[in-house]
């Protein structure tokens, strides 16, 4: 039998054993594609609502000492911000997050207001608090409105152009794609979910088949038959990557399918067909990669638990570069897309932006990717070399 053969034989008999366990095939198959929209929907979804509940409503404001500054206090009202008597113990109330934002008006207010001074006020807030953004943002953007206005009408008031006070006009342009725009909420979340999707979407599949036939003592009469070492780890690999390639286009699917029937947030998702495209050449070098170096982890352990507790520190790998770029941002560069993890985050934000991928890049990145992938394979085809593999215990 030639060698190509021998792959494909080898890779018929691992997938073929794992369609006899249909609830692990289910999982492996189905997990990913259902959960990860869900999880992506319900995120956006539960924000959404957030958003507009409080952007909307009216917003109950504790002011001290609101009766320094009425038309203060009634032009907040005019915003949907209603002034209303502080609690004694103002502090504890915003670290119990009894309360999300409060108001205090300098004793001084009406004085330095009638000298034409700047008259005090001071906002209240415990700004590690993610729910109180919004209320905070809205009573700030407020005063902010007020003073201007203010500060324009003494101006006219002295017969001159409020214009005088603003010398320079700032205007902004932004360059952001409206794809890029889109994908801002996308671009924490989305690029993780695929990347480990990818890297151990065919897990199930290569930890059996590697030591669970070793734990089974079924790995001996493989290894026994004339076929060469290599090809039988070629088709263990093909057959995980067959299954983590399923995974990966039900998942893609999943989310083109979630964007369609949901609003709002949700239309974040609508990946076109040439950009999923783009994403699946992305993400398949990962998918040798992580398979291969499942192989070769695999292969050195005793025990099908042994080699389960791999898994540990291999589902953190993805999250390194998400992390990283989160702390501390950075340019592209053409040296990040020949790292691993680094250069797939990278990749997949410029899909989800829309943004053109150079040849150079996408040869900098198949080249590298594909080097790691056929050095993780040779890696496991040596240890496959090793007589004791054949051994349980």
């Amino acid at each position: 039998m030639s060698l190509f053969g021998t792959v494909i034989t080898v890779m018929r008999k691992e997938l073929k054993d794992l369609s006899r366990d249909r609830r692990t095939l289910a999982l492996a198959l189905f997990l990913g594609p259902l959960l990860y929209p869900a999880l992506m929907l319900g995120m956006g979804s539960l924000a959404e609502k957030r958003a507009r509940t409080q952007i909307d409503k009216q917003l109950d404001i504790p002011v001290v000492g609101k009766e320094n500054a009425p038309n203060l206090v009634a032009f907040l009202a005019s915003y949907g911000l209603k002034a209303v008597d502080p609690p004694k113990d103002l502090s504890a109330a915003i670290r119990n997050q009894d309360i999300d934002v409060a108001l205090r008006i300098s004793p001084d207010y009406a004085r330095d207001w009638r000298a034409g001074k700047p008259a005090l006020v001071e906002i209240i807030k415990d700004s590690t608090r993610r729910d109180a953004e919004i209320p905070s943002r809205r009573l700030e953007t407020t005063l902010a409105i007020y003073s201007q206005q203010a500060g324009a009408l003494r101006l006219m008031a002295r017969g001159l152009d409020a214009s005088v006070a603003k010398p320079v006009n700032i205007g902004a342009q932004d360059l952001a794609t409206p794809e890029a725009k889109r994908g801002v909420l996308l671009s924490v979340l989305l690029p993780y979910l695929l990347i480990l999707t990818s890297f151990i979407g065919g897990a199930y599949l290569i930890l059996d088949a590697t030591a669970g036939e070793r734990e089974r003592q079924s790995l001996e009469p493989l290894l026994a038959t004339p076929a060469s070492r290599g090809a039988v780890v070629s088709g263990k690999i093909a057959a995980a990557c067959a299954i983590g390639m399923g995974t990966l286009v039900l998942t893609l699917l999943a989310f083109r399918f979630s964007a369609q029937i949901s609003s709002g947030v949700g239309r974040q998702l609508n990946v076109s067909f040439p950009a999923m495209a783009q994403m699946l050449l992305v993400l398949l070098p990962m998918l040798f990669i992580g398979t291969s170096l499942l192989t070769w982890l695999a292969a050195s352990a005793k025990s099908m638990k042994e080699a389960q507790s791999h898994m540990t520190w291999l589902l953190l790998l993805p999250m390194v570069p998400t992390f990283a770029l989160m702390a501390s941002p950075v340019k592209s560069q053409l040296w990040q897309f020949a790292v691993p993890f680094l250069a797939q985050n990278q990749l997949i934000l410029k899909v989800i932006r829309n943004e053109a991928i150079t040849p150079q890049i996408w040869g900098i990145y198949l080249v590298s990717a594909f080097g790691l992938a056929a050095l993780l394979w040779f890696a496991a085809v040596r240890r496959y070399h090793q007589e004791r593999l054949a051994i349980s215990g």
